[in-house]
C-alpha cells in the first residue's frame, strides 16, 4: 500500500532507500489533521444570509499504467560463459532483449564477485566472476540483482571488501540487493521509480544451511559484520516488507529457497510465501532449486516459487535446461489502503543451450512449456 505521489515519467534509481523514502514520505504521505467529516470548531452566525460555498471535492487520483516487471533466475559466468565477460555489453546475448523490454528487470547473480580470496573449503561448487559481471547485467537491461544466495561468498570473506566496492561502483546503473556492510544494508530495498510508481525490490536467502554445501548461515550479515541477507528466522525480512509496503507502490521479494531439483515447492516455501504476501509483498519470486517451479496468484499477491537457471555453465538435463523470463504487468494501487495487483503474466519461454545462454523456444516446445506451467501451478497450490 502506498500514498499517491506525483512526478515525471522519467525512470529514477536509488540504492539509498532511506533517503528516497524520506522524500516521498514528506512530500506525499503527510497525514490529515483529522477525519474528513470532523465537526467545525465554530458555527456560522445566524444572521449570515449568504449560503456557505460547497467544498470542492478533491481531484481523483491519477490512473497510472501497469508497471512491467521481468524476473529471471540464476546467472553466473562459469565454464563456457566465462569468456563472455571479455565483452560485458553482449555477455547475455539475445536474451538481453527480453530483459530490456521491461520497466524493471530482476535476476539472481549466483556467484562471488570481485578479486582475491580462496575457494571455500568443503564446497563442491564455487563460482567466481570479476566486477565486469555487474557491467554485463546492467548492459543486458537488468535493473536489480540479488546476491542473497549460497554462492555470493564462495571465495570467502577475504573477497567481500572487493565485492562491496564493485557493488557500490555499479550503482546507479545496477542496484544490487541482499548483500551489504551490515544486515541493515543487506536487507535494504532497491527503489526504482517508473512514471510515478515506486517499485521496491528486496532479497534474502533461506537456502539449506549444510555448511559443507550451502554455508549461507556463516555468511549472514549482522549489525557488526558484512555479509548476505539471511532469513532462517524471517522476523527481520517480514518487518522489512511491512515497512517497505508503507512507502512503495509495488513490493517485490526475491528469495533464495527451496529444495534443489524439486519441481513443487516445499512446505517451508509455501508457508513463507503466505507470510510475505500478508506482510505486504505484491510479488514473491525465488530460485535455488535449479528448475522452474509453479507461478500464480496467492491471496492478494503473485508468487513464482522457482525461476530456474537462466545463464548457466551447462544445460544439464531437459528439466534444468528449461528456463525463461516471467513478465508481470502490475497495476499500482490508487489509494493509500490499496494493494498493487498483477493483472497479466506471461513467460518468454526458453531453453539453455550448450553455450550456457537461454534461447527462446517456439511451436511445440513453447506449447509444452505452457502445459508444464499449468501443471506446476496446480502442485504449487496457486491460482491463475
Amino acid at each position: 500500500m502506498a500514498c499517491e505521489r506525483t512526478g515525471d515519467v522519467r525512470r529514477r534509481r536509488s540504492t539509498l532507500a532511506a533517503g528516497l523514502v524520506t522524500v516521498l514520505t514528506l512530500t506525499a504521505c503527510t497525514p490529515q489533521d483529522g477525519p474528513d467529516d470532523a465537526a467545525p470548531t465554530s458555527t456560522p452566525s445566524s444572521t449570515t444570509s449568504a449560503p456557505l460555498p460547497s467544498p470542492t471535492p478533491p481531484p481523483a487520483p491519477p490512473v497510472r499504467r501497469p508497471v512491467r516487471i521481468a524476473v529471471a533466475g540464476d546467472i553466473h559466468f562459469e565454464g563456457v560463459l566465462a569468456d563472455r565477460l571479455r565483452d560485458p555489453a553482449t555477455a547475455l546475448g539475445p536474451a538481453a532483449a527480453a530483459l530490456r523490454a521491461a520497466d524493471v528487470a530482476v535476476v539472481n547473480l549466483e556467484t562471488s564477485v570481485g578479486t582475491g580470496g580462496e575457494p571455500e573449503a568443503g564446497k563442491r561448487f564455487t563460482f567466481s566472476a570479476g566486477p565486469e559481471a555487474l557491467d554485463a547485467l546492467a548492459a543486458a537491461g537488468v535493473d536489480v540483482a540479488s546476491m542473497a544466495n549460497n554462492h555470493a561468498l564462495d571465495f570467502g570473506r577475504a573477497r567481500l571488501p572487493s565485492t562491496l566496492r564493485a557493488v557500490e561502483d555499479a550503482a546507479p546503473a545496477l542496484d544490487v540487493v541482499g548483500i551489504g556492510r551490515t544486515a541493515r544494508q543487506a536487507f535494504r530495498p532497491a527503489l526504482v521509480e517508473v512514471g510515478g510508481t515506486v517499485v521496491a525490490t528486496l532479497a534474502a536467502s533461506v537456502a539449506d544451511q549444510d555448511p559443507t554445501a550451502d554455508p549461507t548461515g556463516r555468511w549472514a550479515a549482522t549489525d557488526e559484520r558484512p555479509g548476505v541477507a539471511t532469513a532462517l528466522d524471517p522476523t527481520r525480512l517480514l518487518a522489512t516488507v511491512r515497512r517497505t509496503d508503507r512507502r512503495a507502490d509495488v513490493v517485490v521479494a526475491y528469495l533464495h529457497w527451496g529444495v534443489q531439483g524439486q519441481r513443487c515447492p516445499s512446505a517451508d516455501q509455501r508457508s513463507l510465501a503466505t507470510r510475505l504476501v500478508r506482510a505486504g509483498a505484491d510479488v514473491v519470486v525465488g530460485s535455488h532449486a535449479h528448475v522452474v517451479q509453479g507461478d500464480g496468484r496467492l491471496g492478494q499477491g503473485y508468487v513464482a516459487y522457482g525461476l530456474g537457471n537462466f545463464a548457466w555453465y551447462s544445460p544439464g538435463t531437459a528439466t534444468t535446461a528449461r528456463t525463461g523470463v516471467l513478465n508481470l504487468a502490475v497495476r499500482p494501487p490508487r489509494e493509500r489502503a490499496g494493494r498493487a495487483r498483477v493483472v497479466r503474466s506471461s513467460w518468454w519461454p526458453a531453453r539453455i543451450g550448450v553455450d550456457g545462454l537461454p534461447s527462446r523456444v517456439r511451436g511445440a516446445d513453447a506449447e509444452a512449456f505452457a502445459a508444464e506451467r499449468r501443471s506446476l501451478r496446480s502442485c504449487a497450490g496457486l491460482g491463475g
